[in-house]
């Protein structure tokens, strides 16, 4: 399966972005998802993740209360709805697809089998 991360761009802090995961190749309607990140310098870490029938969701602590992760298996396609954007949400965003479907998202990206190529979200003071 292919994974194509969109959305990224350049916001003010307390802007919104919306971060589009498109899928090809195969049908992600049975894969639980995830969004990471990886700022310049430091680890990809966690951001939230989706149960592949959606009614499981996880987030880091970090952005609870101001992103939200979604899913629509029909049009294969992942988002994320980030609000109250800070200048440490500024970083490379990923999107990932686990293909074992356990209805759990994991927050270890070890756990993921394939992999966007990330899009760059900058955010300013």
């Amino acid at each position: 399966v292919q994974l194509q991360a969109s959305g990224g761009g350049l916001v003010q802090a307390g802007g919104s972005l919306r971060l589009s995961c498109a899928a090809s190749g195969r049908t992600l309607s049975s894969y639980d998802m995830g969004w990471f990140r990886q700022a310049p310098g430091k680890e990809r870490g966690f951001v939230a993740g989706i149960s592949w029938r959606g009614d499981s969701k996880t987030y880091a602590d970090s952005v609870k209360g101001r992103f939200s992760i979604s899913r629509d298996n029909g049009k294969n396609a992942v988002w994320l709805q980030m609000n109250s954007l800070k200048p440490e949400d500024t970083a490379v965003y990923y999107c990932a697809a686990d293909r074992t479907g356990w209805g759990i998202p994991r927050v270890n990206p070890d756990g993921y089998d394939y992999w966007g190529q990330g899009t760059l979200v900058t955010v300013s003071s």
